[in-house]
Formats: C-alpha cells, sequence, structure tokens
C-alpha cells in the first residue's frame, strides 16, 4: 500500500521530526530495505518499551503523539479554551494524511507479527490514550478532526493530560505525580454536610460560576485531604487538576499564579495540605497577597483548598492574651491570628466520627474486599483496634481493615 506523504501536514507537523517517525519515514523511502526496516521496528519497540504501549503498537504510539498535542491546535485551546472552524478544516486535512497509518499495523509494513498484538515488560494505562483511542474507533477523517479537538478541551496537552495532579519543584515548575493515590467520591463514608458543601462549591467552580476559596479544618484523620483528592478524580475529565504547594513556597505563589491562568483550558485546585504557621513565620503573608489580589490577583480558573488542624492557621500563644500586653498591640495580635482563616469565604469543620460512623467506615472498606463481619463481630474488633490505638478516626479504621485482611489466612 502506498501510504500518504506527510510532509503535507499543517496542525500535526511535530510528527515530522519525532524521531521515531523519521525512522520510519526512510524505511518507507527505501523500497524495503532490510536494514532500514530493521531499523524501524527496532525504534518502535523501543518507543513500546519506553511508554509501556501494548497491542497495536504502531497505532497506539501515534496516537501517543497526538494525545500529548504538541502542536497548534492544543496550544490554541489551552490558550483561549476553545477553537476555531479555521483549525478545524486543517486539522481535518491533517486526518486525511494520518488516517491510512492510523488503521496499518506492524505487520503492514512487514515487521514481525508480534509487533501486532505487544506486551510489554510494564505495561501502562493511560487514561486520556484510552480516551483518544475510543474516540477514534471507526471514525473518518472529519470525525477525528472532531474528536481530537473535543479532547484536547477535556484533557489538555502534554502534561496536563497526562497527569491529575502536580507538586511544586524547587524551580517553580509542575512536575506531574505519577501515582496520584486518591480514593472515589462515592466511599467517603460519613460527614454528608461536609461533602455536600464542598462538592456544591467545586462544581460551581468548574462550570464556572462564583466559587470560594476553603478551608477544611477539624481533627486528624476525619478524611479533609482524602475528600479533596476525591473531588479532583471525580472531575479530573472536566479539566479539574490539583497542584500541591508546601508551607516553604509561599513566595513563588504569583508566578505560579501567572503561569496558571494562562492555561485557559484548565480549571485549577492549589492545594495546601496540613496548613499551618508559627508566630514567627512570616510567608502567610504571600497567601494573604494572592487572595486579596495583590499585583498578582488570584485568576478565575483557580481555587484554593487547604487543610488545617487549626482553625486559625497561625499559632497564638497565651503571650497574645497576657493582661500586661497594652490593648491596642493585644487586638493586632490577635486579629493578626485570625485574618488568614477569614481569607477563606467556605470554612468546613470536620469532627471526629461517632463510634457509628468509625464502624460503618471499617464494614465499607471490607465489603468492598469481599469480606462481611457479623455485627457484634464488627464491633469487638473495631473498638478494640480503637483502644490500643490513638483514637477514632477514618485513618485508623482504614488502618484497621488493612490489618485484618493482610491476617486473614
Amino acid at each position: 500500500m502506498n501510504y500518504p506523504d506527510l510532509r503535507g501536514l499543517l496542525v500535526c507537523r511535530e510528527f515530522l521530526s519525532d524521531p521515531v517517525l523519521l525512522i520510519m519515514g526512510e524505511y518507507l523511502l527505501s523500497s524495503d530495505n532490510v536494514n532500514k526496516r530493521n531499523a524501524a521496528a527496532a525504534a518502535l519497540l523501543a518507543a513500546a518499551e519506553r511508554l509501556g504501549l501494548s497491542g497495536n503498537v504502531w497505532r497506539q504510539y501515534l496516537l501517543y503523539l497526538l494525545c500529548r498535542g504538541n502542536n497548534i491546535a492544543a496550544t490554541a485551546i489551552e490558550d483561549c479554551g476553545s477553537y476555531g472552524a479555521g483549525l478545524l478544516r486543517a486539522l481535518q486535512k491533517d486526518m486525511h494524511l494520518l488516517r491510512p497509518y492510523l488503521q496499518a499495523k506492524p505487520s503492514d509494513f512487514r515487521f514481525d507479527a508480534f509487533l501486532d498484538d505487544y506486551e510489554p515488560a510494564a505495561p501502562k494505562e493511560y487514561e486520556f490514550l484510552q480516551a483518544l483511542t475510543e474516540a477514534m474507533d471507526g471514525a473518518d477523517a472529519a470525525q477525528m478532526a472532531e474528536a481530537l479537538l473535543h479532547h484536547y478541551k477535556a484533557y489538555g496537552r502534554g502534561d496536563m493530560a497526562r497527569y491529575m495532579a502536580f507538586y511544586l519543584l524547587p524551580s517553580g515548575e509542575l512536575k506531574g505525580i505519577e501515582t496520584f493515590r486518591h480514593r472515589e467520591w462515592d466511599d467517603l463514608i460519613g460527614y454528608a454536610v461536609q461533602k455536600e458543601k464542598l462538592l456544591r462549591n467545586t462544581v460551581n467552580f468548574i462550570e464556572g460560576r462564583q466559587a470560594n476559596n476553603v478551608l477544611l479544618t477539624g481533627a486528624r484523620g476525619t478524611g479533609k485531604s482524602t475528600a479533596v483528592k476525591a473531588l479532583v478524580y471525580k472531575f479530573h475529565k472536566e479539566g479539574l487538576r490539583l497542584v500541591q504547594v508546601e508551607r516553604g513556597q509561599m513566595k513563588k505563589l504569583p508566578p505560579l499564579m501567572e503561569h496558571l491562568s494562562a492555561i485557559k483550558s484548565k480549571k485549577f485546585i492549589l492545594f495546601f495540605d496540613d496548613l499551618s504557621f508559627d508566630e514567627d513565620e512570616k510567608e502567610y503573608k504571600y497567601l494573604k497577597s494572592v487572595i486579596d489580589g495583590g499585583i498578582i490577583p488570584q485568576p478565575d480558573n483557580v481555587v484554593i483548598y487547604a487543610t488545617s488542624n487549626r482553625r486559625h492557621l497561625l499559632k497564638e500563644t497565651w503571650r497574645d492574651r497576657r493582661d500586661d500586653l497594652d490593648e491596642v498591640y493585644r487586638d493586632d495580635s490577635q486579629n493578626e491570628s485570625i485574618s488568614l482563616s477569614d481569607r477563606f469565604g467556605l470554612i468546613i469543620h470536620y469532627a471526629a466520627p461517632t463510634q457509628d460512623e468509625y464502624l460503618q467506615i471499617i464494614d465499607h472498606e471490607l465489603r468492598k474486599a469481599g469480606v462481611v463481619l457479623e455485627a457484634h463481630e464488627l464491633r469487638i474488633l473495631g473498638l478494640r483496634w480503637e483502644m490500643e490505638h490513638s483514637g477514632r478516626n477514618g485513618r485508623i479504621a482504614r488502618q484497621f481493615v488493612r490489618w485484618y485482611l493482610g491476617n486473614q489466612t
């Protein structure tokens, strides 16, 4: 079969400089030179192992390149949040050229047949790749172009497509979290009122309505951080991403806000986990400045969620309350101690679970693993575990479940 000349690509011209496709191009122009064929097959094999691609690795590799979105269409959607008719027509032209390649399998190029259904040493599942694969199945060129543009709107490009969550490097760059530990939203037991408030605020944010910054306070191990991560997983297909920032990185907030504001296709939760400041720390002022609208104000596509065991975030000492301190200065000190938490429009408190809620968490987690305990046995074992540990909360409940499941024969 004669395959189209990819030098006619307009939007996806990054294909012309891809190392694997360059070697493949040399082979296709060589009248089936055996050495060039083996070189192309070896390059494809190496890419499949590096990326953990399974099945028809030729098609999967091409789709992976499209998913990464190093092209003008994905960039335009990232910058503007949408695309115009001109880009759609240009991409339709590209898909006419690429479609025959996407329908091919390695053996069609006289590569070894095992590459048609390849099994890598460490297979990886990319949700964004699976979604595009399903969207492209059975589609014509015009439908492929629309599917790809919709994909960029939903998932983004580059690391924004590959990862749901990021952390901030010392350099100020974002680094994707390869293994983002999260729970399903429906697996969060109890705290119905708190969950509803957090869910409604997040939905408002995603849908472009007014939303508040949120402070989740309360007892340790009650699932504050877990709830935030579960929301990110629940809405990541709608473009929600999480960026975790450490307490010592507050000075990087202004440039970070500027960077995130430029990614119009995404919504970001700026996440501060276990946030609190000692009395001699001043970095909290950077966070106050961002929330209050300093030189680099908080963008519309960024909301701040923080968890803390302290309601007021800043440590307040008895010295701040002593009677011999001048009344004016005592008021200033106390006002400063609550000024940061007051910047959060929504404050959600998580108290320690009741005994029944604690046992419900254990029962739910055990049932997920296919284990059902009689009510009296569940109560005896669960309460014994509670007394042997540091109180009663969701974390301790799940520790019991891991212990119980690990010790069953």
